[in-house]
């Protein structure tokens, strides 16, 4: 992999994890059209380029995340307060604050994507592949849920319950598949429960942090079991540098962009471009 082709692909990983068009799908796409095949190399590129997105995703909602941080410390202190008490305790640690309850739904979001990458994965892979068919189908289901999710309009509520995020959470698992957007499921499936835009689009961004990582340490694993002399024999430190970079200073611009888009409503775009693109796919593979 040359330099100008990570600058690319880390471009393209940047805009398309925030964006609702498969970050997935896209990098099999260009990887194709770059006549890269599916080498070691190509996965220590993919645990940088989504690590580089991660931090993009924690620099854009660093307040976010200092709440949650804070509001999950100030209600574990509180339980050590009314340790002394039993009844007290078990109030405590009934009564959530805001923020620790945001966590929770995190927490249970993450349930449905955590069984199916531990145990499923390679088996969803074997059963519909990994190939640009099946990147092309996906997508057309990307715009189905898109614009079935800008058509419906239910009534918005403010805070998005445990149920949701568990239900969102499995829209997440089904995002394994390449070419199935991750954000554009999980925000589609919130806005189809009734969920408030702005707070759905950020509670979509952060949901995300911990099975990137997850998925990235994994992937790492793989690394260290072919070694990683063999996992860049063919990708340049150069290219690693460069494809990092790319892909955390495009998610920065794509992570603001995207939550604004949501604001607004406009989805609708990222399911026409899915559908061309899944079309196109189609025919040409």
């Amino acid at each position: 992999m040359q330099w100008f082709e990570a600058l690319v692909l880390g471009i393209v990983q940047g805009l398309t994890e925030y964006l609702p068009v498969s970050s997935s799908g896209h990098l099999a796409i260009g990887q194709a059209l770059f006549g890269l095949g599916d080498g070691a190399e190509n996965l220590s590129f993919t645990v940088a380029v989504h690590v580089a997105t991660v931090l993009s995703t924690i620099v854009v909602l660093w307040k976010e995340i200092i709440w949650i941080f804070t509001d999950l410390f100030a209600w574990i202190k509180s339980l050590f307060v009314a340790s002394d008490d039993g009844k007290t305790l078990i109030q405590k640690a009934k009564t959530m604050n805001e923020g620790t309850q945001y966590t929770l739904n995190i927490l249970v979001s993450m349930i449905p994507v955590a069984i199916v990458g531990l145990f499923f994965k390679d088996a969803v892979e074997e059963v519909f592949g990994s190939g640009l068919f099946v990147v092309g189908i996906c997508l057309m289901v990307t715009a189905f849920l898109l614009s079935f999710s800008y058509f419906s309009a239910p009534r918005q509520r403010e805070r998005i319950s445990v149920r949701d995020a568990f239900i969102i959470g499995i829209a997440q698992a089904c995002a394994v598949l390449p070419g199935l957007s991750r954000s554009g499921s999980t925000i589609a499936t919130g806005l189809l429960l009734g969920n408030n835009k702005e707070k759905l689009a950020q509670f979509s961004f952060l949901m995300v942090i911990p099975p990137i990582l997850g998925e990235a340490l994994l992937d790492v694993k793989d690394i260290s079991e072919v070694g990683v002399s063999t996992a860049m024999a063919g990708l340049s430190p150069m290219a690693l540098i460069v494809g990092f970079l790319a892909a955390f200073v495009s998610g920065l611009f794509a992570c603001k962009w995207m939550i604004n888009i949501v604001k607004k409503g406009k989805l609708i775009w990222f399911a026409v471009y899915c559908a061309i693109i899944g079309i196109t796919i189609i025919v040409l593979r």
